[in-house]
């Protein structure tokens, strides 16, 4: 009887984990829908450099509804230019269960020489 108990637990707890974790799919770039940011030139004068990290809200058909710095380079410039060139990409949208769902993205970009 314990056995079957121990067993019983064993997969009703699995059901639940099954159930409660949904198939997630992040939005994902097309790069070849955008051009790289282009160095601002004071920012090259002053040769900064740093990463950037934005967060992209990806609507359903696969375009920049909302942005947003995350984390900056330390360089107001590096960040804007990258943040307003990576806004005109389009990207695959996320979905889960199968189902097409606006979401959140991160996007990491290095300035350097």
């Amino acid at each position: 009887m314990r056995i079957l108990s121990v067993l019983l637990s064993f997969y009703v707890s699995l059901f639940l984990y099954s159930n409660a974790s949904a198939a997630v799919i992040s939005p994902a770039m097309d790069t070849k829908s955008c051009e790289l940011p282009k160095y601002p030139k004071a920012s090259l004068i002053n040769e900064e450099t740093g990463t950037v990290t934005m967060a992209f809200l990806i609507g359903t058909d696969g375009k920049v509804m909302e942005s947003k710095i995350d984390t900056s380079s330390g360089s107001k410039s590096l960040d804007k230019a990258a943040l307003s060139a990576f806004a005109l990409c389009k990207f695959k949208a996320g979905s889960k269960d199968g189902k097409l769902e606006q979401m959140w993205v991160k996007v990491d970009y290095v300035w350097k020489f």
